[in-house]
C-alpha cells in the first residue's frame, strides 16, 4: 500500500542500487548477473536482492535459457523503460543544481 502517487513511484527506485541497475540495463539491453556485479561493484547478496525485488515490480524481467553452464540475462520490461525518462529528468535536475564537486560520480550524460 502506498500513501499516494510519488510515494508509489519512489518506492519503485528507492536506494542506491535500484536506479544504478536500471540505468545499466537501460544501456545494454542484455546483462548477465555476473557482469552487472563487476560494472556496479556491488555485493552478489545485494545485487539478488535488488533484482528480485526490481523483477517483483515488474520493471525487470529473468530470462532463463536453460542452458550448461547456466545463462540467465535481466533486461528492462516495458513498464520498466517507461521509467527511464523519469530517472533522466532527476538526473537533469541533479546535474543543473548540484555543484559537481560534492558528486563522486555521474550517472547520466549531460552532452546530449
Amino acid at each position: 500500500m502506498y500513501a499516494n502517487e510519488f510515494d508509489a513511484t519512489m518506492q519503485l527506485i528507492r536506494g542506491k542500487w535500484k536506479i544504478r541497475i536500471l540505468y545499466e540495463l537501460a544501456d545494454d539491453a542484455h546483462c548477465r548477473f555476473n557482469g552487472l556485479q563487476r560494472t556496479l561493484t556491488i555485493t552478489h547478496k545485494m545485487l539478488a536482492a535488488q533484482l528480485q525485488q526490481l523483477i517483483a515490480d515488474g520493471l525487470v524481467a529473468r530470462q532463463d535459457f536453460h542452458e550448461q553452464p547456466l545463462h540467465v540475462e535481466y533486461h528492462l520490461t516495458e513498464r520498466g523503460q517507461s521509467i527511464v525518462p523519469v530517472l533522466d529528468t532527476i538526473c537533469d535536475w541533479g546535474l543543473a543544481h548540484v555543484d559537481r564537486r560534492q558528486m563522486v560520480e555521474t550517472l547520466c550524460d549531460d552532452t546530449e
